[in-house]
């Protein structure tokens, strides 16, 4: 009974969201690996930021795994220096494309080929990548079934009492994957419209509840 009530209202707020927001067109990239650098540069930043270093990348036709791959560190970071922390950004870049290339060649078919699980499980164990980060590569550039959970989507949920203020990310995620069927259609455009809620009306320190689509919509899962 939990799981279909569940099933229920997130469908219900899946509907008002994209009735009220329309589709939103995410990830915004020309190819996975694309994808993939700017998960790992998005975090701690704009998407504003991102798309800088994005075209620097691009202008330089350095937007390939096996052209990073061979750039410096130090030139890498002096690209993506838009994203802050670009330091570390740059390191952690080296360690997926080091990943990449010794356990995949370096080959994103390949790689969109692996069982989702353990492929989700070896992206976790590279330095600077997180379950967020890791998600978003799999679903966003992957075409994996995983929702990605972020500080937008759990603040909605809580300021509407649909989970508990706290909530771990794999109880969050859990609550999505365990009601709905794993599209990816679905998951991808899902997700996009709790970012776009975040960032219009539910702010972290402003709640701009006139006007949003989810105004009234409190009851708990």
């Amino acid at each position: 009974m939990r799981t279909k009530q569940a099933k229920k209202r997130l469908i219900s707020i899946y509907r008002r969201l994209y009735a009220y927001f329309g589709p939103q067109h995410w990830w915004p990239a020309e190819t996975p690996f694309e994808v993939m650098v700017g998960a790992i540069l998005t975090q701690n930043t704009s998407w504003l930021n991102v798309e800088k270093a994005i075209a620097a990348l691009k202008q330089k036709r350095l937007l390939s795994p096996k052209k990073l791959y061979k750039i410096s560190r130090v030139n890498l970071a002096s690209l993506i220096r838009p994203t802050g922390y670009y330091n570390i950004k740059a390191e952690r870049l080296k360690e997926f494309l080091g990943f990449l290339f010794k356990r995949y060649k370096a080959d994103i078919k390949r790689l969109s080929l692996a069982d989702t699980a353990g492929l989700r499980r070896e992206l976790l164990e590279i330095k600077g990548i997180g379950q967020e980060t890791a998600d978003s590569i799999l679903l966003y550039a992957l075409g994996k079934p995983v929702f990605v959970i972020d500080a937008y989507t759990k603040r909605a949920l809580a300021r509407h009492h649909l989970i508990k203020e706290g909530a771990s990310y794999e109880e969050v995620q859990g609550l999505f994957m365990g009601s709905l069927k794993p599209q990816v259609r679905l998951f991808n455009e899902y997700h996009a419209l709790w970012v776009r809620l975040g960032k219009e009306f539910c702010l972290k320190n402003d709640r701009r509840c006139e006007g949003c689509p989810l105004a009234g919509f409190t009851d708990k899962i």
